[in-house]
């Protein structure tokens, strides 16, 4: 994906702190104290223009999110949303998902959304793939127990990829979909990119993979 610069992103990132959270490792186990309240706490990593986090705020306000996007000039567009709606359950972090452990608490985190991640197709970049192990590894750390991972994307060489990534780490794979939308699913929130996806007639693959329960 080619991304067009603005130069401007930063400066607007940095005039709502309230909305984007700077130096984030100081809220590190005590998120809740930022929101107000106990409720669980859900991520998404890569949340790209925002819709999908910000609509998914709107229906479940019993949910705290935090939309986690690396680059400035994406991660505005998710601000403009929030700005506009103004939701007390979520905020924006503009961070590397590698840093997570330096932000979240072991079990702070009960759910993990992956939507339309970066395939990285070569072998050689196979690491960088969010669904490889050393990142369920990462999310293990930060997530509850028998904490979920939600998974959505259009390349299929990805989602297979992401199933065999999940089972061998020892995941159990549920609510498999290798055609969401024209499956029985409901309540899916579509992303930017499902959409546009979507209407070119694309399938969209969907999996929820639970980590095990430790042993005793």
């Amino acid at each position: 994906m080619r991304l067009r610069n603005k130069p401007w992103a930063k400066d607007k990132i940095a005039a709502y702190p309230q909305y984007v959270i700077p130096n984030p490792e100081q809220y590190k186990g005590r998120w809740n104290e930022l929101f107000g309240n106990d409720h669980p706490i859900h991520i998404e990593i890569g949340t790209g223009k925002g819709r999908f986090i910000t609509e998914m705020a709107k229906a479940h306000p019993d949910v705290n999110y935090i939309g986690i996007e690396l680059y400035k000039s994406v991660i505005v567009s998710a601000l403009d949303k929030l700005i506009e709606n103004d939701l007390p359950n979520l905020r924006l972090l503009n961070v590397n998902a590698k840093d997570l452990m330096n932000i979240f608490a072991k079990g702070e985190v009960e759910r993990i959304y992956l939507n339309f991640s970066d395939p990285w197709p070569k072998k050689r970049h196979e690491k960088r793939r969010l669904t490889y192990k050393t990142f369920l590894e990462l999310y293990e750390n930060i997530l509850v127990d028998e904490g979920e991972i939600h998974f959505k994307t259009d390349n299929q060489g990805l989602f297979e990829y992401s199933l065999v990534s999940f089972s061998q780490y020892g995941l159990v794979l549920q609510n498999v979909s290798l055609d969401l939308h024209n499956s029985d699913f409901e309540g899916n929130i579509m992303t930017e990119y499902e959409q546009k996806f979507a209407e070119k007639g694309n399938r969209i693959y969907r999996c929820e993979a639970k980590y095990r329960k430790p042993m005793q």
